[in-house]
């Protein structure tokens, strides 16, 4: 069997990942089909770390979704909080893929990061909407439609406000040079782009999704409610 080797040294300006896809595509064009691309232990290591990314990015969901349906005692919340972060993540993706980026540790760091930056958002908004609700259903009798669109244009200034602190903060990577200063770049890209898509998203969905999944609350609430009266009822 013949197999040739070969080293690669990237520049200061490319990741791993960047040399890596470079190669399989100059592989694909170059070489015979009988042959192929074989890494070494570190690289192979490389490649299946980038695997797990899912994995933990799914792991770090579950887990705030569960905290965050232990704090609100609803399992619906949670779910209308977290449905801007996958869209988030999309929008951080493809910008990096545009600027020629990859999937590498730095970039996994500041996807992780997003799902609880881009979650504070849902949980200001949420959190301030279930209170105007009781406070307003007790008081006035009014909609949860008027409670959710109150509540997103209450906390829209502090919620700009910290994204936009955040954003700045985030800045100075993307204008990074030296050593390594690619993987800070794509950092601060996906933290950037990621911040900027999420907020926006969870300024129109976050609510709209509140007042689709209200009817679901209220049901919940109701059997909820029955169910107490009914053993406080039967009880001794």
């Amino acid at each position: 069997m013949r197999a040739g080797a070969m080293s690669v040294v990237p520049k200061s300006n490319y990741t791993n990942g960047q040399v890596i896809n470079q190669l399989e595509t100059v592989a694909k064009q170059v070489l015979p089909k009988d042959m192929s691309l074989q890494y070494d232990q570190h690289t192979r290591e490389m490649l299946s770390g980038n695997h797990t990314i899912i994995l933990i990015f799914s792991l770090g969901l579950i887990f705030i979704y569960l905290v965050l349906a232990a704090l609100f005692e609803s399992f619906i919340d949670p779910l209308i909080i977290l449905l801007t972060v996958p869209l988030c993540i999309v929008g951080a993706l493809t910008l990096l893929k545009l600027i020629g980026g990859s999937l590498n540790i730095y970039t996994s760091i500041g996807l992780v990061t997003l799902i609880g930056l881009i979650a504070k958002h849902g949980v200001l908004i949420t959190h301030f909407a279930n209170e105007l609700y009781k406070q307003q259903n007790k008081q006035q009798g009014k909609s949860i439609t008027t409670a959710i669109i109150t509540a997103a244009s209450m906390r829209l200034r502090p919620i700009l406000m910290t994204t936009a602190t955040m954003i700045l903060g985030a800045v100075p990577l993307i204008f990074s040079n030296g050593v390594g200063a690619n993987s800070r770049i794509q950092l601060g890209t996906v933290i950037i782009a990621g911040l900027a898509i999420g907020t926006i998203f969870s300024l129109f969905i976050v609510p709209i999704a509140y007042i689709l999944f209200a009817s679901l609350k209220i049901k919940i609430n109701q059997n909820r409610n029955k169910t107490t009266q009914t053993t406080v009822i039967s009880g001794p």
